[in-house]
């Protein structure tokens, strides 16, 4: 009874530090998330503390969601605008990540994130259709309390729901990938020079992307040449940077987003966003699809010249049916007009050892 005891002890204290640390991550998280804040203070291009959720809730399960509630209402209590409008926006901020880890269990999501199924579950389950409770949510409460006048709704829930969706397709691949990093154990000294040379230019593209004239869709080189070369461990960290670069442009209204409107700006912007990230997440999961597809092929004909290969030791041969093995008409059972034993046996394909030569008789 004590063993047992200081197991479940041991278990509710490694939950509780789970939860903890989830609710630091989501806390800190949503901090630097509202460094970019366009709507009143509270709603912002890039929230990556969805993304943080839906992650630990895929790594370590359903049990971690205090952790998002207690997170989601540190984040927003110096906000506002009332009690049960923060009460409303924490438990659509909670119910939203718990939508998208159903949908995604539900469609047999794989942590890998190496199949083009995962990819696209990942895109438009756990991005664009879980986010939509969290959208509709926060933004329907500002409204409903008066600190959001009616005709910004759909600005504000557009830029709510796209920021949600964002911070799962660009964070949680990063989170995916981090978990299971290690340093790879053989890798050539041309491998690291492509590593830093990969680092170097999507340094240099952020340069130019934040500058007063950004060329946007230098990004796009870099996420497939991330894609192909490094699978997901390059794609997901270039699609994070990239997106960070164009809200970086957009907050300053420099390049595509200068002289419109804010709606229309997050329109470019987020469109921008999700075809760098679904670039990325589908290029790396078709890669790697095809380099298993390969492995598995090279495999299979492996195993299929080690069987020849062994048929030719034995020294066995295939017997080809002949033209007796063929059923004649009426030869079948009594049963019916199917063909007898003898028959059903000759019929097969068969391997027989061969017989051992002839020793010459002498001439008596």
């Amino acid at each position: 009874m004590t063993v047992a005891r200081r197991g479940a002890l041991r278990r509710g204290g490694v939950a509780a530090l789970e939860i903890c640390a989830v609710a630091a991550l989501y806390y800190g998280s949503a901090e630097l998330g509202l460094l970019q804040q366009l709507v009143r203070s509270q709603v912002t291009p890039l929230w990556p503390p969805t993304g943080i959720a839906v992650a630990a809730l895929l790594l370590r399960g359903p049990r971690i969601w205090p952790g998002i509630t207690l997170g989601a209402l540190l984040a927003n209590l110096p906000l506002g605008p009332s009690y049960a409008a923060l009460f409303l926006i924490v438990v659509g901020n909670t119910l939203a990540p718990l939508c998208s880890y159903a949908l995604l269990r539900s469609a047999g999501f794989r942590l890998e994130l190496d199949r083009l199924h995962d990819a696209l579950a990942l895109i438009f389950l756990g991005a664009f259709t879980g986010t939509l409770v969290s959208a509709s949510a926060g933004s329907g409460t500002l409204v409903l309390t008066n600190a959001l006048s009616t005709d910004r709704f759909w600005t504000a829930w557009w830029v709510w729901w796209t920021g949600d969706a964002m911070g799962v397709l660009v964070v949680t691949p990063v989170l995916l990938v981090l978990c299971r990093a290690h340093l790879p154990r053989q890798m050539t000294p041309s491998r690291w020079a492509e590593v830093l040379l990969l680092l170097a230019a999507t340094a240099c593209v952020g340069l130019i992307d934040t500058s007063s004239t950004p060329l946007l869709f230098l990004g796009f080189p870099l996420l497939i040449w991330a894609a192909f070369r490094f699978r997901l461990a390059g794609a997901a960290p270039v699609a994070l940077a990239v997106s960070i670069f164009a809200i970086i442009a957009a907050n300053h209204g420099s390049g595509p987003f200068a002289r419109h409107g804010m709606l229309t700006d997050m329109v470019t912007l987020q469109a921008y966003n999700a075809s760098s990230a679904l670039t990325a997440l589908l290029v790396a999961a078709a890669v790697s699809e095809r380099d298993r597809s390969q492995k598995e092929i090279a495999r299979a004909c492996g195993h299929l010249a080690e069987l020849v290969s062994r048929l030719s030791l034995t020294g066995t041969q295939p017997i080809p049916p002949t033209a007796d093995s063929r059923p004649h008409p009426g030869s079948g059972s009594a049963r019916g007009p199917g063909p007898g034993p003898e028959e059903r046996h000759h019929s097969r394909l068969t391997y027989r050892p061969a017989p051992p030569p002839r020793r010459p008789t002498k001439p008596g």
